[in-house]
């Protein structure tokens, strides 16, 4: 009999079967398909079956409604921790889910292609971004927005922010800038860009795939719709503005990244410049230093690696032991709650009190903390990935 879980899992996740392809379709339109554990799990369930079923060729991941995914449903996790006194794990869980879910597309021997119409913002970028080929239209909006909400660019970004061009990954991933369908593609993120009005033509002719070569083949079909549009004349990604993004977010800490920017703008006034200080200056303090910590580290690690790390990071953020800045500690009811998800995903009033509230108030060692091993006393564990044996360098470098 099915459980009313499995159901919810089912409505959230819609599955087509499309001859050697699998067309799977987020279905939270509502809530912008923030994804939910049911979701999450769903996901994770169905990529491991298509691995060893020899009649799939081909998976495409998409959207319901006006985004492709806004990130996480942490909302259930944030109350979770609020009505269980604490409890932490229940919010750990969910995202050990959801990281196994990331390595699993990261590692994927079959074709995954994201159909990135729309929003994709923190979680949506970690269920697309790590495939082979992702799509991105006109109506992309891509952010990693965690910085704001008192977090971190998790879902694997560590991996590919650090991966991008100069020192993009570490802009994008300290301000949360948002970025469109063309800036995606300039700055790799997505590897074709194809107007929405023929994405109905484009699904068609990739469900014609068939079981000899089907990566040449669908990158064929990819090339045949993809185009190349222009930059926006205030695109952040324009040669003038990469200047100035490597020379300021090369510095080496986060101090050293503002003095650089406020530099600029007194030699050269410019709004992108005046934007970026806002952003950095609304940010958490202690999100920016361990942020940046986190894709300085990504660099040299595989994604498996930033992933484990990334799990370390999210359980101290949730224990909330480290920094009040990060978790808001209510005296009345002995509860836990993210000062930046109460500010901006819960209350919305968007005004987060940050302790500490100044950088220099983050010490390296307060940073440092958040990248150790959880006290094991409570039996808690690494992030267990699922074993992947003998991956091809075109799987392992898809960025």
């Amino acid at each position: 009999m099915t459980t009313a879980v499995e159901m919810a899992s089912h409505s959230q996740v819609l599955m087509e079967d499309k001859y050697t392809v699998r067309i799977l379709t987020l279905n939270r339109p509502n809530q912008m398909n923030a994804l939910s554990w049911n979701m999450i799990t769903r996901l994770l369930q169905l990529f491991l079956a298509y691995k060893d079923d020899p009649r799939v060729k081909l998976v495409i991941l998409k959207g319901q409604g006006k985004a492709f995914c806004a990130g996480g449903d942490v909302r259930p996790v944030i109350c979770d921790i609020v009505q269980g006194l604490g409890k932490w794990r229940l919010g750990a869980d969910f995202f050990s889910d959801q990281y196994t879910l990331n390595y699993v597309m990261a590692t994927y021997s079959k074709i995954q292609i994201s159909i990135m119409n729309g929003i994709v913002m923190g979680g949506g970028a970690g269920v697309s971004i790590h495939g082979r080929f992702r799509i991105a239209t006109e109506k992309t909006v891509f952010a990693m927005p965690e910085t704001e909400l008192g977090l971190f660019p998790d879902v694997g970004a560590s991996y590919f922010l650090s991966r991008l061009p100069g020192f993009f990954g570490e802009y994008v991933g300290l301000t949360g800038a948002r970025l469109d369908g063309a800036e995606m593609l300039a700055c790799g993120l997505a590897t074709h860009f194809v107007p929405s009005t023929r994405l109905t033509a484009l699904e068609a002719d990739l469900c014609r795939v068939g079981s000899n070569d089907p990566d040449t083949f669908s990158s064929k079909i990819l090339n045949a719709y993809t185009q190349h549009p222009h930059l926006k004349q205030h695109s952040a990604y324009h040669r003038h503005v990469l200047d100035v993004i490597d020379k300021c977010f090369s510095r080496r800490t986060v101090e050293e990244i503002i003095s650089a920017l406020e530099r600029e703008a007194i030699q050269k006034p410019d709004e992108w410049i005046s934007a970026t200080l806002r952003a950095l200056k609304k940010a958490s303090p202690a999100s920016l230093k361990i942020s940046l910590r986190s894709i300085r580290e990504g660099r040299f690690q595989e994604v498996g690696q930033c992933l484990i790390r990334e799990y370390r990071m999210v359980c101290h953020v949730l224990k909330g032991e480290l920094s009040k800045d990060l978790v808001e500690r209510s005296l009345q009811h002995r509860v836990l709650i993210t000062q930046g998800v109460r500010a901006v995903v819960i209350d919305k009033d968007r005004k987060p009190k940050w302790e500490p509230q100044r950088l220099e108030q983050v010490t390296d060692n307060m940073v440092d903390q958040y990248f150790k091993r959880m006290d094991e006393e409570e039996g808690w564990e690494d992030l267990k990935l699922p074993p992947r044996i003998n991956l091809s360098s075109s799987i392992i470098a898809k960025l």
